[in-house]
C-alpha cells in the first residue's frame, strides 16, 4: 500500500511563546514531531568534534569531567556575547541541521506520516526556511512570555530580556510564517488550535477556501514573504 506524503513543517516563534507545546498537541494529533533542541543538545553532548570546538572557543569548564555540557554555564558565555553566540551556533548548527534532515527522510520513508513538524526557534535565524512547506510562527504577547520563562528558567527578567533580544523579533517571523497561531489563551484553547491546524497541514481540509483559516477563529494564516525582498527593503 503506498504510504501518505509528508507536509514538512517548521514550527517555530520565540522564546516563551509556547511552540514546542504547540508541537506536543500535534505530535498527539499524529504528526511526528522533530525537537531541534533535543538533537543539539545530544550532538554537544556526544560529538567529539563539536565537543573539542566549544570547549576551544569557551573553556573546558563548560563540560562537566563526564563530558555533558553545562548549558546554564554556556548560556551565561553566550547570552552576554553577540559574537559569541554567532560562534556556537555556527559550530553547532550544521550538524544539528544534518541530522534534522536524516529525521525528516527516516520518517518519510515509513510513509506512516502526513504531517512531519520541526521545532525549532531558531529557523529564521539559521537560513533554513526553505527547508520547509509551510512554516507555524506562534506568537504570544511579552507578558505572557516572560512570565513562561520565569516559571521555567528562574531567571531574572533582564535575563530574559537580553535572550530575547538574540532572536528575531517575533512579529517579523509572522510576516514570513504560512500560519501564525496566538496563543495567549489556556492550554485547552491552543489544543484546540493544534487539532484545526493538523487537519489542515494533514489535507484533511485542503480543499476549503483558501480564506478558511483566516476566517476561522483559530488560526491566522499569512503568505509568506521573500524574505530576502524583506530585508532588503
Amino acid at each position: 500500500m503506498k504510504g501518505k506524503t509528508s507536509m514538512i513543517v517548521g514550527i517555530t516563534g520565540g522564546m516563551g511563546s509556547g511552540q514546542t507545546t504547540l508541537a506536543k498537541f500535534l505530535e498527539e494529533q499524529g504528526a511526528k514531531i522533530i525537537y531541534a533542541d533535543l538533537i543539539a543538545h545530544r550532538i554537544a553532548d556526544s560529538d567529539a568534534e563539536v565537543r573539542k570546538q566549544l570547549s576551544a572557543a569557551f573553556g573546558r569548564q563548560i563540560y562537566t569531567r563526564y563530558g555533558k555540557l553545562k548549558r546554564k554555564v554556556l548560556g551565561k558565555i553566550v547570552f552576554n556575547d553577540e559574537n559569541r553566540l554567532r560562534l556556537l551556533n555556527r559550530v553547532v548548527h550544521p550538524p544539528m541541521v544534518g541530522q534534522i534532515v536524516e529525521e525528516i527522510e527516516k520518517a518519510k520513508e515509513t510513509g506512516n506520516y502526513a504531517v512531519i513538524g520541526i521545532d525549532a526557534a531558531l529557523i529564521f535565524e539559521a537560513n533554513i526556511e526553505k527547508m520547509f512547506d509551510a512554516i507555524v510562527v506562534v506568537v504570544s504577547k511579552m507578558s505572557n512570555r516572560i512570565l513562561r520563562i520565569k516559571n521555567r528558567d528562574d531567571l531574572p527578567q533582564r535575563k530574559i530580556m537580553e535572550r530575547i533580544r538574540t532572536q528575531i523579533p517575533i512579529d517579523e517571523k509572522a510576516k514570513w510564517a504560512d500560519f501564525v497561531i496566538q496563543n495567549d489563551d489556556d492550554l485547552i484553547s491552543l489544543k484546540s488550535k493544534a487539532k484545526v491546524l493538523y487537519k489542515q497541514l494533514s489535507g484533511r481540509e485542503r480543499h476549503a477556501p483558501k480564506n478558511y483559516a483566516r476566517n476561522s477563529k483559530n488560526i491566522k494564516t499569512s503568505r509568506r514573504n521573500n524574505r530576502n525582498n524583506d530585508t532588503a527593503s
